[in-house]
């Protein structure tokens, strides 16, 4: 496996750290290997731009399939919505703590849907538009254009949805 990229060296550099944060060394060398399966087509550039999250933008985003991996696609038109899993490789990935943007105080990454994290995967509900050979068009994205794909699954409201979860720092907050 190739080393961790150094998280000062990307556009969220430790300079640009927020009172309250906390950042740590990374590990030497990864644990696991991931394929990129696609690619994602979004009209955002720059982070600053991108939807607080994916309800945020009625956005027509691409998903594009690698070639080889299209017959994996077989059934998905079936599907009014996906699970869409992708790799946030811009983000930074040594912070601990964090101070959000929309929020007051510090939170533990793991309390955050931030994409800054250890391994920066996110995901997304996304309503699916259309299907053109490899080309997917979805709704519901908040990531970067040319974000790596890392997997697609159906998403099942009689399974993955939890009426009753709560967020206990986030409730009572206004959207």
């Amino acid at each position: 496996m190739p080393p961790l990229p150094d998280p000062a060296s990307g556009a969220d550099a430790e300079d640009d750290a927020r009172p309250g944060e906390i950042a740590v060394p990374l590990p030497d060398a990864y644990d696991a290997g991931v394929f990129y399966i696609g690619r994602i087509g979004t009209p955002w550039t720059r982070r600053a731009d991108c939807p607080r999250n994916a309800r945020g933008s009625d956005a027509v985003c691409t998903i594009e399939v690698d070639e080889r991996w299209a017959a994996a696609l077989t059934g998905v038109e079936t599907c009014t919505h996906l699970l869409v899993l992708y790799w946030m490789d811009r983000a930074r990935r040594d912070l601990v703590v964090q101070a959000p943007r929309h929020s007051t105080g510090s939170r533990g990454t793991f309390a955050l849907r931030s994409p800054v994290r250890p391994n920066p995967i996110a995901a997304s509900v996304v309503r699916l538009v259309g299907i053109d050979g490899t080309r997917l068009s979805v709704v519901g994205l908040d990531c970067l254009d040319g974000t790596p794909l890392v997997d697609i699954k159906p998403y099942f409201a009689s399974t993955d949805a939890v009426g009753d979860a709560v967020v206990g720092w986030h409730a009572g907050q206004s959207k």
